[in-house]
């Protein structure tokens, strides 16, 4: 228990004082209280009850005056997530073959899909997963489609990326990243305008926007050029991770050879540079997986811990009290205590 304004406590004893002081001035004197002895009876003896609820009244009143209060200080983990756009290939060309770990002949789009479902619900390993962040996936081959728009529902987004297949019509093939990345940063700018459940997701506390781009090929369809997307992107706060998954040549350390880019792979990474992210090479599921697990290092949400004052009014007690004893006063007055003027 505080006080608002303590020092109004300090007028208690002044209070007090005085009351005592005008009690003796307006008292009687006399010589002698013989001839009063035997009335010291019945309700004559209780007549000093309203005078002291009256006393109480007061000093009760002020300490309404001087704000009595109650708090509490607790703390809460606030995590500051991270909004991310996943852009996946679906063009005929990833359903070429790559290697797994056990040296086995995949398809890159099998092999992306389970990349990206790691990603998402981590694997326990290298992993953590994307728990708090706010995720949406968008494919694309001679059209970008919004598989997912941005949710927190990732059990439903893993539900959908498993169900990924390359695009076999002739007439929608092609590789139209540029229109994806267009279509990802703007869904990325837009964020504050959509509605997450009832109330429970605070988009503000989102810092970060990012574009996981994998891909197989070079932009050749769509309305918008890559570095134009790119452009926009950057002007919007968006960070772009490229991947380039193919038939590269890698050092042993695992890091890309910049003098082995092809003209379509140097676009990737200048786009990357332009926004702040970065490019990436990949030639089978092993040099995927790396790519994945550095991005999941850069990109990780922070959680601050945030400190509020719980503070309740407790004023309300001492007046209920003060109201209380004034009323017996006046009650016991005019009634069973009443005195003749």
């Amino acid at each position: 228990m505080s006080f608002l304004f303590p020092w109004v406590l300090l007028l208690i004893p002044l209070v007090v004082l005085a009351l005592r002081a005008r009690s003796r001035r307006s008292s009687l004197q006399v010589a002698s209280l013989e001839l009063w002895s035997g009335l010291n009876t019945g309700r004559a003896r209780y007549l000093w009850i309203p005078i002291f609820l009256r006393r109480m009244t007061l000093v009760l009143l002020l300490v309404v005056l001087a704000r009595p209060q109650a708090g509490s200080t607790y703390s809460m983990d606030v995590s500051e997530g991270i909004a991310i756009q996943l852009l996946v290939d679906v063009s005929s060309s990833m359903d070429m073959n790559v290697r797994d770990l056990d040296g086995q002949n995949r398809s890159r789009i099998e092999v992306a899909k389970e990349m990206v479902q790691r990603f998402i619900s981590g694997d326990g390993d290298t992993l953590d997963g994307r728990g708090e962040d706010l995720l949406g996936l968008i494919t694309f081959a001679r059209y970008a489609d919004t598989r997912s728009p941005l949710t927190f529902g990732h059990d439903a987004l893993l539900q959908i990326v498993s169900s990924l297949e390359v695009q076999e019509r002739p007439n929608e093939d092609g590789t139209a990243y540029g229109d994806a990345l267009a279509l990802a940063a703007a869904r990325l700018q837009n964020i504050k305008e959509l509605q997450f459940g009832s109330g429970s997701v605070d988009v503000d506390a989102i810092e970060s926007r990012v574009i996981i781009l994998l891909t197989d090929g070079e932009n050749n369809s769509g309305a918008h050029l890559p570095l134009e997307a790119a452009g926009l992107a950057k002007e919007w706060g968006c960070r772009i991770y490229c991947i380039s998954l193919g038939d590269t040549e890698l050092r042993p350390s695992g890091k890309m050879q910049v003098d082995k880019l092809t003209a379509a792979e140097k676009i990737l990474e200048h786009i990357s540079d332009q926004t702040g992210g970065v490019f990436r090479q990949a030639s089978d599921y092993e040099s995927l997986l790396s790519v994945y697990e550095e991005i999941d290092r850069l990109e990780r949400s922070e959680i601050a811990t945030r400190s509020y004052d719980r503070v309740a009014e407790w004023f309300w007690l001492p007046l209920s009290l003060a109201l209380l004893c004034l009323l017996i006063a006046l009650l016991l007055e005019a009634s069973v205590l009443r005195v003749v003027p």
